[in-house]
């Protein structure tokens, strides 16, 4: 038999082993990383959810609760591109390894001064600055990481879903298990679980056997020269542009909602810790769920329609959650918000390290993350500051009337986008060529010529 064919028939008998919807973990680097990952975030869970129980706890305040989450994703903001500058030209398995040690040891000094009793609010700012310097390495880094993970461009969508169910799967873990913690022991042990969970991920990376791969090391044309041509391909290629620009407005209007969530848990429903860790596994079951949804299917065509129709649902549940005062009808109704996110967010993710050029792949992600985390600091501020005025629901409420009203302007760019990115689809294989006159993705991709 041809080895070609061989391979392919092997190929075809793992992903029948690991089935359709966890086809991507044939591979076994991913593999690896898929199983420290998934330990390492049930532990960052509960350090997010413990962290903002301390904050509520100690000062009672919800413009503090905005302000902590401003701290800690600011950096983001800022400096997400020239991480992803650095994503392009280095070898991306060390820059993530030497991020997850950082974060473990931000979470075992943030364990210390729990458990000792000598933590402040200034201390919690600090630590979180300085997480949020680690993820902005970190996130563009292991989202496009995740190719050289899978070996195969076809596997793509397939494994950023599974990644986003990892994510969600952990969150629905994490909050619960923090939230019995805190109510048991306190908000330190959460921390202290999170240091140790980041042992997993650093073995597991450690474990990787990557075929070697050249860096684009351009030192010589600077980094700014490299970002100025990141932003002028983001800017220029329109279908990644508008994506961008509906995640930003969702992380800037929705997606802080999650930092009102102890004031929801405690005034409004009258709970306790659990009752916060019962709400945040209501969102990560939601987004779980769509991320099986997503990796479920055989390939993206058609997934651009997802995005506004998911924005949409993700606005229309947390305005729904705004109105609620039951225990019960809210984890309904952020069990729906939690699962139009992650659909809206992973397809985005998905289109867009489909359609990147690969030399530009770690820019493009870097854009996304300063999109879709970068954004939420100033939500969160704005969240804050407006809760303290008009009252956490009211800011919920307005929170998702914009962004439907985002999805709707997105939706009435679909035709132009679904063109441009066809022949790009054509290219890669993706759907059959039907005309010859089509052009190629790589002067789609380019701005026009001034």
């Amino acid at each position: 038999m041809n080895p070609a064919h061989e391979s392919r028939a092997s190929d075809k008998t793992k992903a029948r082993r690991f089935g359709n919807v966890f086809r991507a973990l044939r591979f076994r680097n991913y593999r690896l990383f898929f199983g420290g990952q998934l330990i390492s975030l049930i532990g960052t869970w509960m350090q997010q959810i413990a962290l903002t129980w301390l904050v509520y706890r100690l000062t009672n305040s919800a413009f503090l609760l905005g302000l902590v989450g401003f701290a800690g994703q600011l950096p983001m903001f800022l400096l997400g591109p020239l991480a992803g500058v650095i994503a392009d030209r280095f070898n991306k398995q060390r820059i993530v390894i030497i991020t997850q040690t950082l974060s473990m040891i931000q979470a075992g000094i943030l364990a210390v001064l729990t458990l000792t009793g000598t933590i402040a609010v200034w201390h919690i700012m600090v630590l979180s600055v300085f997480l949020g310097l680690i993820n902005a390495f970190d996130m563009p880094t292991r989202q496009s990481f995740l190719l050289e993970m899978i070996e195969n461009k076809d596997e793509l969508g397939n494994a950023i879903a599974l990644n986003s169910s990892m994510f969600n799967g952990a969150r629905l873990v994490g909050p619960a298990i923090a939230g019995l913690v805190i109510a048991a022991i306190g908000e330190g042990l959460c921390f202290f679980l999170n240091a140790v969970s980041y042992i997993a991920v650093i073995i597991a990376l450690l474990a990787m056997k990557l075929p070697p791969r050249h860096h684009h090391q351009k030192k010589s044309r600077g980094m700014m020269v490299e970002f100025k041509e990141g932003f002028r391909y983001v800017i220029g290629f329109s279908t990644i542009r508008n994506i961008l620009l509906l995640i930003a407005l969702v992380s800037l209007a929705g997606m802080p909602y999650t930092v009102l969530m102890p004031i929801f848990a405690k005034d409004i429903l009258q709970g306790g810790a659990h009752t916060l860790g019962f709400l945040m596994g209501a969102v990560g079951v939601g987004a779980l769920s769509g991320a099986l949804i997503l990796a479920s299917r055989k390939n993206i065509i058609g997934l651009s329609r997802w995005i506004p129709f998911s924005a949409t649902v993700f606005g229309a549940g947390i305005i729904g959650f705004s109105f609620s005062r039951a225990l019960p009808l809210s984890l309904v109704l952020l069990f729906i918000a939690g699962l139009g996110m992650m659909v809206q967010i992973a397809s985005s993710n998905t289109i867009m390290q489909t359609i990147a050029d690969d030399d530009k792949r770690g820019r493009v992600m870097s854009f996304y993350t300063m999109s879709f985390v970068g954004m939420t600091p100033f939500g969160s501020l704005l969240a804050g500051s407006l809760a303290s005025s008009i009252g956490a629901p009211s800011t919920v409420f307005i929170s998702g009337i914009v962004c439907i009203a985002g999805a709707i302007i997105f939706a009435l760019q679909l035709p132009a986008l679904r063109k441009q990115i066809h022949p790009i689809y054509v290219k890669l294989g993706i759907i059959p060529e039907i005309s010859s006159g089509i052009q190629t993705a790589s002067q789609l991709a380019r701005p026009p010529a001034e």
